[in-house]
């Protein structure tokens, strides 16, 4: 992991994140790259042409101007946080959030997105944002996302959600390496339901003779709902960060599809970690 990129609005929750890829990139040895994307204004009444280019003119120096004046706090966290060592490019640019982080990822070699989500209600959002889940599934780089209210401690419990497809190990072994990186334990977690395959208990088997030497301990648990059996794994066990892949477009919409229409009582305060299928 070479580069990571960081997508701030310089809000709250930006900020708390940042703290998180202060860690990463220092147990890495990565550059952080620090993007802020900003949209130009909708003009309803068609003025002349030279008064629209003075318009977006103001509004990207105005942008330029803030970019400028945010970037010495992040600067200042990081020294105050002893991560002073670590490099940064900063990169201001205007239009669509995934459209830029993709192309940013693509421009600079980026390994990994890390961004700070915001509270939402609806299911969907159990785990994160809107924005942020829309990033996830329409980004090409894994993304790491870090609720509002998480608060960084030391990574020594990762929770792995898989379903012992074959495609899964790749995740899996990424998720070894960053729990190598950061000297942590694996908890592979399956949920069990009626569509188990009939051969899971020797794909459950060949997992664990194939993974022996490794730091994972494997939990199969009985679950009627997919996020709320997650969500109590995830206090139970102590987890620092889950990671999931996902197996196809709409990712999201088919793991929450049971629970839609009910409220859950708490949100997840841990970061998640989304691999894509390749």
């Amino acid at each position: 992991m070479k580069r990571i990129l960081f997508p701030t609005d310089f809000s709250e929750a930006a900020r708390n994140a940042f703290i998180y890829a202060l860690n990463f990139a220092d147990s890495f040895g990565a550059e952080l790259v620090l993007l802020h994307v900003y949209d130009l204004p909708i003009v309803e009444t068609p003025p002349l042409p030279e008064t629209t280019t003075e318009i977006f003119d103001i509004v990207e120096m105005h942008q330029f101007e803030s970019f400028r004046e945010e970037l010495p706090a992040l600067h200042k966290l990081a020294e105050d946080n002893n991560f002073g060592h670590i490099k940064f490019k900063n990169v201001l640019m205007y239009g669509d959030l995934i459209y830029n982080i993709n192309k940013v990822s693509e421009d600079e070699g980026v390994d990994f997105v890390i961004m700070g989500t915001k509270g939402a209600s609806g299911l969907k959002e159990t785990f994160l944002g809107s924005t942020t889940a829309s990033v996830i599934s329409n980004v090409k780089m894994p993304v790491l996302g870090i609720p509002a209210e998480a608060q960084y401690r030391a990574i020594k419990n990762i929770a792995f959600t898989t379903q012992y497809k074959d495609k899964d190990n790749d995740a899996l072994r990424n998720a070894l390496t960053i729990g190598s990186a950061f000297n942590a334990r694996l908890q592979c977690l399956y949920i069990k339901n009626d569509d188990d395959p009939e051969d899971i208990e020797e794909r459950i088997n060949e997992w664990k003779i194939y993974y022996r030497d490794e730091h994972i301990d494997f939990f199969n648990i009985d679950g009627d709902h997919i996020e709320q059996t997650i969500l109590d794994f995830i206090e139970n066990q102590h987890v620092d960060l889950l990671v999931m892949r996902t197996h196809k477009r709409g990712f999201f919409e088919s793991l929450f599809h049971r629970s839609l229409t009910k409220k859950m009582a708490y949100h997840s305060k841990v970061p998640l970690l989304v691999f894509h299928e390749e």
